[in-house]
């Protein structure tokens, strides 16, 4: 399972192809390539980690780019749970919520500023998934509460 899991994190569908979905595998190859390529993301990456975080919001194609988060951890949450992962109640709901805070970093890249600093899509994007877990995580332990207390447990 970690396998499979440590492979969707590093591209998009290679997790469903050990799983053996490969329809859905290169189905998410493609859609990965094809935001990726049109969002422009691999020279956002680069211009961002060179530091040249205005460059990288002047080449970045928005209306591509926020597709990339709720791909990229569909392709991850799916793949972890065809490889028998996520049994647990609401187990998808960090992984929901990082899709949800990533799309929303990005969509304020350009002006958001931290502690003064324009920080661009990408590192706005990699700050936002760890807020996007911790939320996730809360409404999922208060989700199984409600239900433990609802069920008389």
């Amino acid at each position: 399972m970690l396998e499979v899991l440590l492979w969707s994190i590093a591209f998009p569908g290679f997790g469903q192809l050990l799983n053996r979905k490969y329809i859905k595998g290169i189905l998410l190859v493609v859609l990965e390539f094809t935001v990726n390529v049109l969002g422009n993301v691999n020279q956002v990456i680069m211009l961002s980690f060179h530091g040249h975080i205005q460059e990288a919001i002047n080449q970045t194609n928005y209306l591509w780019f926020m597709f990339y988060p709720c791909l990229y951890f569909f392709a991850i949450w799916d793949a972890y749970k065809d490889a028998g992962g996520g049994e647990k109640p609401f187990a998808y709901l960090p992984l929901v919520f990082s899709a949800y805070i990533v799309t929303g970093g990005i969509v304020f890249s350009p002006v958001l500023r931290i502690f003064g600093y324009l920080v661009g899509p990408v590192w706005l994007s990699i700050i936002s998934i760890p807020i996007g877990i911790i939320i996730g995580l809360l409404i999922k332990w208060g989700l199984v509460r409600f239900f433990k207390k609802e069920n008389g447990g």
